[in-house]
Protein backbone atom coordinates (compact mmCIF):
# COMPACT_ATOMS: atom_id res chain seq x y z
CA UNK A 1 0.00 0.00 0.00
CA UNK A 2 1.76 3.38 -1.01
CA UNK A 3 0.23 7.15 0.15
CA UNK A 4 1.72 9.53 -1.70
CA UNK A 5 1.21 12.79 -0.09
CA UNK A 6 2.57 16.56 -1.93
CA UNK A 7 2.38 20.34 -1.72
CA UNK A 8 4.47 22.66 -1.53
CA UNK A 9 6.85 24.17 1.35
CA UNK A 10 5.23 24.42 4.72
CA UNK A 11 2.63 22.56 3.80
CA UNK A 12 2.86 19.89 7.20
CA UNK A 13 3.62 17.19 5.25
CA UNK A 14 5.88 15.26 7.17
CA UNK A 15 3.93 16.32 10.60
CA UNK A 16 1.32 14.90 9.09
CA UNK A 17 2.35 11.85 7.19
CA UNK A 18 4.30 10.60 10.49
CA UNK A 19 1.23 11.02 12.12
CA UNK A 20 -0.77 9.08 9.26
CA UNK A 21 1.98 6.54 9.15
CA UNK A 22 2.23 5.82 12.72
CA UNK A 23 -2.00 5.61 13.36
CA UNK A 24 -1.84 2.74 10.24
CA UNK A 25 1.27 1.24 11.19
CA UNK A 26 3.28 2.27 7.83
CA UNK A 27 6.39 2.94 7.42
CA UNK A 28 7.37 6.99 6.81
CA UNK A 29 9.53 8.20 3.44
CA UNK A 30 10.57 11.73 3.89
CA UNK A 31 11.60 12.18 0.32
CA UNK A 32 12.43 16.08 1.30
CA UNK A 33 15.25 14.34 3.75
CA UNK A 34 16.81 12.88 0.90
CA UNK A 35 17.35 16.05 -0.77
CA UNK A 36 17.75 18.14 1.91
CA UNK A 37 20.79 15.21 2.98
CA UNK A 38 22.30 16.29 -0.49
CA UNK A 39 22.20 19.83 -0.30
CA UNK A 40 23.94 19.91 3.31
CA UNK A 41 26.58 18.17 1.07
CA UNK A 42 26.80 21.15 -1.64
CA UNK A 43 26.67 23.51 1.30
CA UNK A 44 29.87 21.73 3.11
CA UNK A 45 31.71 21.65 -0.05
CA UNK A 46 30.99 24.73 -1.36
CA UNK A 47 29.54 24.01 -4.82
CA UNK A 48 27.47 26.81 -6.12
CA UNK A 49 23.53 25.69 -6.55
CA UNK A 50 22.87 27.65 -9.29
CA UNK A 51 25.60 25.45 -11.65
CA UNK A 52 24.27 22.32 -12.69
CA UNK A 53 27.35 21.03 -14.21
CA UNK A 54 29.32 21.10 -10.53
CA UNK A 55 26.25 20.09 -9.03
CA UNK A 56 25.91 16.85 -11.39
CA UNK A 57 30.14 16.66 -11.17
CA UNK A 58 29.52 15.84 -7.83
CA UNK A 59 26.96 13.40 -7.35
CA UNK A 60 29.46 10.58 -7.99
CA UNK A 61 31.02 11.36 -4.11
CA UNK A 62 27.47 11.64 -2.52
CA UNK A 63 26.25 8.77 -0.66
CA UNK A 64 22.42 9.05 1.14
CA UNK A 65 21.23 6.21 2.70
CA UNK A 66 17.88 5.95 4.37
CA UNK A 67 18.19 3.53 7.47
CA UNK A 68 14.96 3.44 10.48
CA UNK A 69 15.16 3.14 14.16
CA UNK A 70 12.85 2.53 16.42
CA UNK A 71 10.56 3.22 13.46
CA UNK A 72 11.84 6.65 13.00
CA UNK A 73 13.43 7.27 9.87
CA UNK A 74 17.72 8.65 9.89
CA UNK A 75 19.13 9.98 7.05
CA UNK A 76 23.27 9.34 6.16
CA UNK A 77 25.56 11.31 4.41
CA UNK A 78 28.77 9.27 3.44
CA UNK A 79 27.84 7.12 6.27
CA UNK A 80 27.34 9.89 8.87
CA UNK A 81 23.87 10.75 10.34
CA UNK A 82 22.98 14.08 9.47
CA UNK A 83 19.26 14.02 10.23
CA UNK A 84 19.91 16.60 12.89
CA UNK A 85 21.99 18.73 10.46
CA UNK A 86 19.02 19.32 7.58
CA UNK A 87 16.32 21.67 9.02
CA UNK A 88 18.03 25.27 8.85
CA UNK A 89 16.67 27.72 6.04
CA UNK A 90 20.24 27.19 4.36
CA UNK A 91 20.02 23.78 4.08
CA UNK A 92 15.97 24.14 2.87
CA UNK A 93 16.96 26.60 0.42
CA UNK A 94 19.99 24.74 -1.20
CA UNK A 95 17.66 21.56 -1.47
CA UNK A 96 15.05 23.44 -3.17
CA UNK A 97 17.71 25.50 -5.85
CA UNK A 98 19.18 21.75 -6.56
CA UNK A 99 16.14 19.41 -6.21
CA UNK A 100 15.26 20.61 -10.38
CA UNK A 101 18.37 19.11 -11.59
CA UNK A 102 17.66 15.78 -13.67
CA UNK A 103 20.80 13.95 -12.04
CA UNK A 104 19.92 14.78 -8.73
CA UNK A 105 16.49 13.86 -8.66
CA UNK A 106 17.57 10.80 -10.83
CA UNK A 107 19.95 9.48 -8.09
CA UNK A 108 17.15 9.25 -5.25
CA UNK A 109 14.31 8.04 -7.42
CA UNK A 110 15.55 4.01 -7.39
CA UNK A 111 15.74 4.52 -3.78
CA UNK A 112 12.38 5.77 -3.36
CA UNK A 113 10.99 3.62 -5.14
CA UNK A 114 12.71 0.81 -4.02
CA UNK A 115 11.30 1.57 -0.43
CA UNK A 116 7.97 1.97 -1.97
CA UNK A 117 7.97 -1.60 -3.23
CA UNK A 118 9.14 -3.34 -0.20
CA UNK A 119 7.22 -2.17 2.63
CA UNK A 120 4.15 -0.30 2.94
CA UNK A 121 4.58 3.15 2.91
CA UNK A 122 3.52 6.96 3.38
CA UNK A 123 5.83 9.40 1.32
CA UNK A 124 5.89 12.78 1.14
CA UNK A 125 7.52 15.44 -1.03
CA UNK A 126 6.68 17.32 -4.67
CA UNK A 127 6.24 14.87 -7.10
CA UNK A 128 5.31 11.74 -5.26
CA UNK A 129 1.82 10.87 -7.02
CA UNK A 130 3.02 12.91 -10.27
CA UNK A 131 6.65 11.20 -10.71
CA UNK A 132 7.77 8.83 -7.68
CA UNK A 133 4.51 6.73 -7.12
CA UNK A 134 1.95 7.53 -9.67
CA UNK A 135 0.11 4.28 -8.94
CA UNK A 136 0.19 4.95 -5.61
CA UNK A 137 -3.26 3.74 -3.94
CA UNK A 138 -4.09 7.06 -2.42
CA UNK A 139 -2.80 10.43 -3.29
CA UNK A 140 -3.20 14.30 -1.60
CA UNK A 141 -1.96 17.44 -2.38
CA UNK A 142 -1.87 19.06 0.67
CA UNK A 143 -1.21 22.53 0.43
CA UNK A 144 -2.12 26.10 2.94
CA UNK A 145 -1.97 29.77 2.32
CA UNK A 146 1.69 31.44 2.52
CA UNK A 147 0.60 33.24 5.47
CA UNK A 148 -0.33 30.61 7.30
CA UNK A 149 2.74 28.28 6.25
CA UNK A 150 4.73 31.47 6.94
CA UNK A 151 3.04 31.51 10.44
CA UNK A 152 3.56 27.76 11.38
CA UNK A 153 7.26 28.18 10.56
CA UNK A 154 8.10 31.29 12.67
CA UNK A 155 6.55 29.67 15.37
CA UNK A 156 8.55 26.81 14.88
CA UNK A 157 11.65 28.88 14.55
CA UNK A 158 10.81 30.92 17.12
CA UNK A 159 9.45 27.82 19.76
CA UNK A 160 13.51 26.97 18.85
CA UNK A 161 15.01 29.82 20.06
CA UNK A 162 16.33 31.04 16.33
CA UNK A 163 15.87 34.61 15.77
CA UNK A 164 14.12 35.14 12.49
CA UNK A 165 11.59 37.40 10.40
CA UNK A 166 8.04 36.62 9.59
CA UNK A 167 8.07 38.65 6.57
CA UNK A 168 11.52 37.02 4.93
CA UNK A 169 10.06 33.70 5.89
CA UNK A 170 6.83 34.23 3.72
CA UNK A 171 9.31 35.65 0.88
CA UNK A 172 11.50 32.22 0.82
CA UNK A 173 8.50 30.44 1.21
CA UNK A 174 6.70 32.09 -2.01
CA UNK A 175 10.20 32.23 -3.94
CA UNK A 176 10.58 28.64 -3.11
CA UNK A 177 7.33 27.82 -4.35
CA UNK A 178 7.64 29.97 -7.58
CA UNK A 179 10.90 27.38 -8.32
CA UNK A 180 9.59 24.22 -7.33
CA UNK A 181 6.16 24.57 -9.77
CA UNK A 182 8.66 26.03 -12.58
CA UNK A 183 11.23 23.81 -12.44
CA UNK A 184 12.05 21.91 -15.84
CA UNK A 185 12.24 18.19 -14.14
CA UNK A 186 8.76 17.38 -12.17
CA UNK A 187 7.49 20.29 -11.04
CA UNK A 188 5.20 20.34 -8.03
CA UNK A 189 1.77 20.21 -9.26
CA UNK A 190 -1.16 17.88 -8.01
CA UNK A 191 -1.63 14.57 -9.65
CA UNK A 192 -4.95 14.36 -11.66
CA UNK A 193 -6.47 11.76 -9.07
CA UNK A 194 -5.05 13.59 -5.47
CA UNK A 195 -7.87 14.85 -2.71
CA UNK A 196 -7.03 18.54 -2.58
CA UNK A 197 -6.58 19.79 1.27
CA UNK A 198 -6.21 23.06 1.83
CA UNK A 199 -4.85 22.77 6.16
CA UNK A 200 -4.89 26.61 6.00
CA UNK A 201 -7.63 26.32 8.87
CA UNK A 202 -7.05 23.31 10.30
CA UNK A 203 -4.92 22.10 13.25
CA UNK A 204 -2.87 18.99 12.71
CA UNK A 205 -5.67 16.71 14.14
CA UNK A 206 -8.24 17.64 11.90
CA UNK A 207 -5.61 17.52 8.81
CA UNK A 208 -4.71 13.71 9.97
CA UNK A 209 -8.43 12.49 10.30
CA UNK A 210 -8.99 13.65 7.16
CA UNK A 211 -6.69 11.92 5.30
CA UNK A 212 -6.96 8.80 7.60
CA UNK A 213 -10.84 9.35 6.24
CA UNK A 214 -9.64 9.48 2.61
CA UNK A 215 -7.72 6.52 3.01
CA UNK A 216 -10.39 4.28 4.59
CA UNK A 217 -13.07 5.50 1.42
CA UNK A 218 -10.28 3.90 -1.31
Amino acid sequence: MNIAIDGPAGAGKSTIAKRVSKKLGYVYVDTGAMYRTMALYFLRNKIDGSDEAAVSASLDDVSVEIKYVDGEQKVLLNKEDVTGLIRTEEVGNMASATSKYSAVREKLLELQRDLARKMDVVMDGRDIGTTILPDAEVKIYLTASVDARGQRRYDELKARGVECDLEQIKKDIEDRDYRDMHREVSPLKQAADAYYLDSSDMDIDEVTEAIIQRIKER
